[in-house]
């Protein structure tokens, strides 16, 4: 009998602990990191050369709940930044600060479009995990 009772506590305290666990790791701590997929492929500058641009973002949110809302505006984040990119010249890009300050420009378009949509911006930083222009 003192067996049976203590096998039905130790069934029930796992059944308990269960539901705490599985919202751990449902949640993990720290940065998430959305990957926008497939890479941004355009042309850039008007001259009579055909030059082109590829470009992979990342967006970091440090709210782990801002990651579904991220992935649902999609469509619209690459609206805003497909329009961004296309605006771009090969002179812009061919420096480092060019670079950074297109970074900046997509990261305010990106916050921008959720801040319209969410009521906050919900990203905290861009990256660029590949860029090229040819």
């Amino acid at each position: 009998m003192r067996l049976r009772t203590t096998l039905y506590a130790l069934l029930l305290s796992a059944v308990v602990a269960l539901p705490a666990q599985a919202n751990e790791e449902a949640a993990p701590a720290g940065p998430q990191y959305v990957e926008m997929n497939p890479s941004f492929v355009g042309t850039i500058g008007p001259g009579p050369r055909i030059q082109y641009m590829k470009v992979d973002v990342a967006l970091r949110a440090n709210d782990p709940t801002a990651v579904e809302r991220i992935q649902y505006h999609d469509p619209l984040i690459r609206n805003a930044l497909v329009s961004l990119f296309g605006r771009q010249t090969p002179e812009e890009l061919a420096t480092l600060e060019g670079k950074e300050q297109l970074k900046q420009q997509a990261l305010e378009a990106v916050r921008a479009v959720l801040e319209e949509e969410e009521g906050k911006p919900l990203v905290d930083d861009l990256l660029f995990t590949n860029l090229v222009t040819q």
